[in-house]
């Protein structure tokens, strides 16, 4: 016979308290004293009393549950991003849910299933939202912060990387070594983020009057930087150096133009990526790349939202954070930052 559920009418009794002292016990930042609690907790593990967060939640309004959307979990980028992520919220005391999108999904299809668990929060990473979905969320109530991405004209907060920057950065350093014909590789091309890292990279090569670089797609995979490479040299005119959009397709790209092109990396042909992956640092690699400020980007990410939570007045807030470009082996540098700069 299944033995009858401890309340927290049960809890109060034994404790000597009210029910909304018990309440307010286990409801974080709530108003009670510290020997209230010891009284209600050390009667709770008496008993073998367990809270009901979702009666709870049906009370307060609140369910103290963040949606966190991703979708490029195969990136090594996101998983170590994501464990920021629920750290953060937990020692605020949100539980985080995890809602998976495909390379290929509508957010605006999955969102509506997220919002049916009542979460207090939406975090979107890597993958991109309309401006009618994030003002639909707003509506709601629902506050929304997007991560490493943003949407103009959406009622979303977000907080980026300064994409635009670190690749016009890029751009200077492979033409101050003695490149002529530069590449870029896309990632997913209507993402923000990539629109930004080409921009850059374009832009300041067009600025320093040098032809506009070639360019291919690697969708932010492996396989794609791979093939993309393949495909650049397959043509007349080929590039002596790539900037690709991550890191992932930096590799893919690396081990083409070695594997099946037999060139060699700096000497013929330089190699950069985006993100500084663990894997960027391995001996084989040794990629220089750019390193997003990734833990002040998710602590932001996580402040703005809990700020609008407890503060639906709060204005939407639009944060840039520079990047860090770390030398390694992978592409040729000026004489001014051989050595005394490298890292990794």
């Amino acid at each position: 016979m299944r033995p009858e559920r401890v309340t927290s009418s049960d809890v109060a009794k034994e404790a000597g308290v009210s029910q909304s002292a018990v309440s307010r016990a286990y409801t974080p930042g709530a108003s009670v004293s510290e020997a209230t609690k010891e009284k209600v907790f050390a009667a709770a593990k008496k008993l073998g009393y367990q809270p009901n967060a979702i009666a709870r939640s049906l009370i307060s309004r609140r369910s103290n549950m963040i949606g966190i959307v991703m979708a490029d979990i195969v990136n090594p980028f996101y998983p170590a991003v994501l464990d920021m992520f629920m750290r953060l919220f937990q020692e605020r005391g949100h539980r985080v849910m995890l809602f998976m999108a495909s390379r290929d999904q509508n957010i605006d299809d999955l969102l509506p299933r997220l919002l049916e668990y009542q979460v207090d929060g939406v975090v979107i990473t890597s993958v991109t939202l309309s401006s009618e979905m994030a003002n639909y969320c707003a509506k709601l109530g629902t506050p929304v912060a997007l991560f490493n991405r943003y949407v103009p004209q959406a009622e979303a907060s977000s907080v980026c990387c300064d994409n635009i920057d670190a690749a016009r950065n890029v751009a200077d350093l492979l033409l101050d070594a003695g490149h002529r014909r530069l590449g870029y590789i896309a990632g997913v091309e209507n993402t923000s983020t990539n629109q930004d890292r080409e921009y850059g990279f374009t832009s300041r090569i067009r600025e320093r009057r040098m032809p506009s670089p070639l360019r291919e797609v690697g969708h932010y995979t492996y396989e794609g930087g791979f093939e993309a490479a393949l495909r650049l040299f397959a043509g007349e005119d080929k590039p002596d150096a790539l900037f690709c959009a991550n890191d992932i397709m930096a590799l893919g790209v690396m081990d083409a133009i070695r594997g099946k092109l037999n060139l060699r990396i700096p000497e013929d042909v330089s190699v950069i990526g985006f993100d500084d992956i663990a894997s960027a640092g391995w001996e084989g690699y040794r990629l220089t790349t750019v390193r997003p400020p990734a833990e002040k980007m998710v602590e932001l990410t996580v402040q703005t939202l809990v700020d609008c939570i407890n503060d639906p007045k709060q204005p939407m807030v639009a944060l840039m954070e520079k990047g860090e470009l770390v030398v390694r082996g992978s592409a040729r540098l000026p004489e001014q930052l051989h050595m005394p700069h490298a890292q990794g």
